[in-house]
């Protein structure tokens, strides 16, 4: 359904995302975060020591708590197995969420979520040495980074002012008068 096209003229309606991998001492941490490609805003975002389905489903619910969504929002992923899973896509309809997949072999059809993990990984996580790091440690410094930093300071080149993701959404909500969620 996005067929590549990342932009959103609206918050809330067009969402994007995936999982990353993270080494720390004692194992690996899968990081999967939601993404409004209207803001750039990561708008959830769960942290485990696997990838399985669960990691995916408490994703959208964690969304589903923190935004009020309406009927029809697209969320746009890969096609890996927790993404395609009967329990996923009831979680997504239960939500009244729209799901949008890439295509088979396509890495570029899901570029802008690729994209934030390696923002994430150059400014922060390349910095310090993750893999000696367990994985609470490395999850505080994440969490830390999108919701303290990269939602609210950072400044992005794909809005026209070069809002941070959260100052975009507030001022969109002011010139156009629609609630945020």
């Amino acid at each position: 359904m996005i067929k590549r096209d990342f932009h959103a003229d609206a918050p809330y309606t067009k969402l994007l995302t995936d999982i990353t991998e993270v080494p720390c001492s004692d194992g690996k941490l899968y990081v999967s975060p939601i993404m409004d490609c209207c803001s750039g805003e990561i708008l959830s975002l769960e942290m485990r020591d696997n990838m399985k389905k669960e990691l995916c489903i408490d994703t959208v619910k964690c969304l589903y708590k923190q935004c009020r969504l309406a009927q029809g929002v697209i969320l746009h992923s890969d096609r890996g197995s927790q993404y395609t899973s009967d329990v996923f896509r009831s979680e997504l309809r239960k939500h009244g969420i729209t799901q949008s997949l890439s295509g088979t072999g396509h890495c570029f059809d899901n570029a802008r979520m690729e994209s934030i993990f390696a923002t994430l990984k150059k400014e922060k996580l390349y910095r310090i040495p993750t893999y000696k790091m367990t994985r609470e440690e490395v999850k505080t410094v994440i969490f830390r980074y999108i919701f303290s930093y990269y939602n609210t300071i950072r400044i992005h080149t794909g809005n026209l002012f070069r809002f941070s993701p959260v100052k975009y959404r507030e001022w969109l909500r002011r010139t156009t008068g629609k609630p945020a969620a």
